[in-house]
């Protein structure tokens, strides 16, 4: 599996924080706490890179994932009832800004974290 060792490193961040704070706060509070345990498990990242939307050539917009994690792979924190399938496709659309193939799409608001876990290949 494509950076199946780094995946993994992330999403064990994902279970300590979940474990930690647990369901339903707002997905801010998710993403500052990822930030932190990436941090202490040692995972370089940027926190909302601007990926550049062009048209033409022409700069149209921007979006910003939640994380790039190593360079390699996005990652998408959602807070949700459930993983609507406009999550999936959001992350499909940043790994094809990015040029990179993996993703990581994280729902928080699962009494498991397991239960919220998508891992997405360009």
């Amino acid at each position: 599996m494509l950076h199946e060792a780094l995946t993994n490193r992330i999403l064990g961040a994902a279970v300590a924080v979940h474990k930690a704070l647990g369901p339903c706060l707002t997905e801010a509070s998710y993403q500052a706490a990822m930030a932190l345990e990436m941090n202490a498990v040692g995972l370089s990242f940027e926190r909302e890179p601007t990926l550049e939307v062009r048209y033409r050539g022409i700069k149209i917009g921007h979006h910003r994932p939640d994380f790039i994690v190593e360079h390699l792979v996005v990652v998408e924190l959602k807070s949700a009832a459930h993983l609507d399938s406009v999550f999936t496709t959001q992350v499909l659309t940043y790994l094809k800004l990015t040029g990179l193939r993996v993703g990581l799409l994280i729902n928080f608001n699962v009494p498991v974290i397991g239960y919220g876990l998508k891992r997405i290949v360009l």
